[in-house]
């Protein structure tokens, strides 16, 4: 066991400066995630999206009246709620469906033009708020990654030590016993 040890920690110089840029890397990391997750809510808040009150959809009763503020409530509201309102248009055709009708129709039915219209600023809401979303998903896998690098790091950096423990110590020096020859008295003279 002991050269196994003595194996994986005689890197020492190189272990401790890899465990150190992965600690760095992983505080950044950290603080990359923070900063995803702060621009989130900073782009959300001042566009005063709530959700309706009382629910409509029932996997919306818990966010009922909240405001969309984080990364997971743009991605409820833009499946749950915009989907299936943007489904109650047009018996549910989407937007390019609409839009090819209306097209085909001489572009002339003021009720297409005006379902096309909602398909379209539904449709392009619902990508905002989904793009909301994956920047947070990107921050939370970024605070992820940042916590196990920190992990990581910190494993590798305890490895010198025991690497001093194990190899670099003086070895504690036995206890010599040496059997004392009894000695003659002197002869007196």
């Amino acid at each position: 066991m002991r050269t196994f040890l003595s194996k994986i920690t005689s890197l020492t110089p190189i272990a401790t400066g890899a465990a150190v840029g992965l600690i760095v890397i992983g505080i950044l990391a950290i603080i990359g995630g923070n900063y995803s997750h702060e621009v989130v809510r900073d782009q959300l808040g001042p566009q005063k999206i709530f959700f309706p009150k009382p629910a409509e959809w029932p996997a919306l009763k818990g966010e009922a009246g909240k405001q969309v503020l984080t990364g997971g409530q743009a991605k409820m509201f833009a499946n749950d709620q915009l989907g299936p309102d943007m489904n109650k248009i047009a018996g549910g055709l989407t937007y390019s469906q609409v839009s090819e009708k209306w097209i085909a129709g001489g572009m002339k039915s003021e009720k297409l033009a005006g379902e096309r219209t909602e398909l379209f600023t539904g449709e392009t809401l619902k990508g905002l708020l989904l793009n909301a979303w994956g920047w947070a998903q990107i921050g939370s896998i970024a605070i992820l990654s940042g916590i196990i690098l920190i992990v990581l790091g910190a494993i590798l950096f305890v490895l010198p030590a025991l690497n001093w423990l194990l190899n670099l110590r003086p070895e504690p020096r036995a206890a010599v016993s040496h059997p004392i020859a009894p000695q003659a008295p002197a002869a007196s003279a």
